[in-house]
C-alpha cells in the first residue's frame, strides 16, 4: 500500500491526482475509491492509501480509500 494526499480533483470530469509521499504524482478514477470516499465530497488534501497499477498510458492509483 501506498499513502499520500488527494491534490487535484477535476469532479466535472470524475477523475483527480494524489501525490504519494515519495512526491510522485498518479492519476485516480473516481471508480477507484472505496466507499471510505464519496468523490462528490473531496476537495483535495484528504490523506488517502492506495495501489499502483500499470495501465497504458502509465501508473495510476486503485483501490483508494482514507487512510
Amino acid at each position: 500500500m501506498t499513502t499520500g494526499i488527494i491534490n487535484k480533483v477535476v469532479a466535472e470530469r470524475g477523475f483527480g491526482f494524489i501525490t504519494a509521499d515519495d512526491e510522485k504524482e498518479y492519476f485516480f478514477h473516481r471508480g477507484a475509491l472505496d466507499g471510505s470516499l464519496e468523490f462528490e465530497r473531496l476537495v483535495g488534501g484528504e490523506r488517502v492509501e492506495f495501489v499502483i497499477e500499470q495501465n497504458p498510458k502509465g501508473p495510476r492509483a486503485s483501490r483508494v480509500h482514507a487512510a
